[in-house]
């Protein structure tokens, strides 16, 4: 699994996700794609095959209570998968790399991500997990 991480989250996400054995992960920054709107970077990461890490979820997977309806991916047919890390409006690295490691957690766990989301949301006592098919 390679991940793509997007400019909103920290670099340390990717230098994380090389450590953990995904060494084809990378930055949005590092493959200059800088800025781009979110349709522009859609067809980058569904024809790079990259599983892609966001924290502004509704962006890609739109409403959390009905995902899918509207969003990036709701007319992809084929996608290397969704890591959603949901926090605070001005998330720390701290945070982020909380979340993400729970994220690569799961995966270790179970690494399918084909066509689904991994949604890892902080809540006040503990880290919420959730896993659905999108588009469903």
């Amino acid at each position: 699994m390679k991940f793509l991480v997007d400019e909103c989250l920290s670099p340390e996400l990717t230098k994380l996700a090389r450590a953990k054995g995904h060494g084809e992960s990378s930055h949005v920054v590092w493959l200059g794609c800088a800025g781009l709107k979110d349709w522009e970077l859609t067809p980058i990461i569904v024809d790079g095959d990259w599983t892609f890490v966001i924290k502004n979820s509704v962006d890609f997977r739109g409403p959390a209570e009905r995902p899918g309806v509207k969003g990036q991916y709701a007319d992809v047919a084929l996608h290397a998968g969704l890591v959603c890390l949901n926090g605070p409006p001005g998330m720390d690295l701290d945070m982020q790399i909380e979340l993400f490691e729970q994220a690569l957690d799961e995966l270790e766990a179970d690494a399918d991500l084909v066509n689904k989301v991994l949604e890892i949301t902080w809540g006040e006592d503990a880290l919420d997990v959730r896993r659905y098919r999108l588009p469903d």
